[in-house]
């Protein structure tokens, strides 16, 4: 049976700390793929520092090309009005087929109140999870969240060490739009496609 994890976020614009808790979902769960769909933002939540879903995709694809085990979808971004989590999962499951089991890779504040999720009993009897949790963060809550819903639904959750960096989009949109280098934040090709298309400047 394939392993697919799935890995959500606005990604804008993607960096080192997104592509660093991928690679450690392949290696701490096995997973044969991580597929990194970036989110549809709606008309009125954009202003001039967002940039567009194509550009955002096509920053993933950039950081994604070099590493066999991570891709990026189109599916939110094609979808109109919110994509909730179930629906996004329904229709990898579809894609990918019945003989591959989806973890959708979160952190632990998302995990925290993942049972109060639109068709939450859906997300967590059909399918994974991998949690990237940090030392001592909410802990004893985590640890009580993880009981109850193992309990509940029988879920399989993968607790994942990730690699902790200190890095933020909001902080990398600050610092292109101030003028300063973010080149130890982004991948090369990625902050070669924001120099070249003019992102995040005031």
């Amino acid at each position: 049976m394939k392993r697919i994890g799935i890995l959500g976020g606005t990604f804008d614009p993607v960096h080192y700390g997104h592509i660093a808790l991928a690679e450690d979902a392949v290696r701490e769960a096995n997973l044969d793929e991580v597929v990194m769909i970036p989110a549809r933002i709606q008309p009125f939540k954009q202003d001039r520092e967002y940039a567009s879903g194509e550009d955002r995709f096509n920053m993933i694809a950039l950081a994604a090309g070099k590493n066999d085990h991570v891709t990026v979808s189109r599916y939110e971004l094609e979808q109109e009005g919110v994509s909730y989590t179930y629906l996004t999962l329904r229709h990898m499951q579809e894609f990918f087929g019945e003989d591959t089991r989806l973890f959708f890779i979160t952190g632990t504040d998302s995990f925290l109140k993942i049972d109060t999720w639109r068709n939450a009993e859906e997300l967590l009897t059909k399918y994974s999870y991998i949690i990237g949790t940090r030392p001592g963060y909410r802990q004893d809550e985590y640890r009580e969240a993880l009981q109850r819903i193992t309990d509940t639904y029988g879920t399989e959750v993968i607790s994942m060490h990730k690699t902790e960096l200190d890095i933020s989009a909001t902080q990398i949109r600050e610092l292109v739009a101030a003028g300063k280098p973010i080149d130890e934040l982004v991948p090369p090709e990625v902050n070669r496609y924001i120099e070249e298309h003019g992102l995040y400047r005031v």
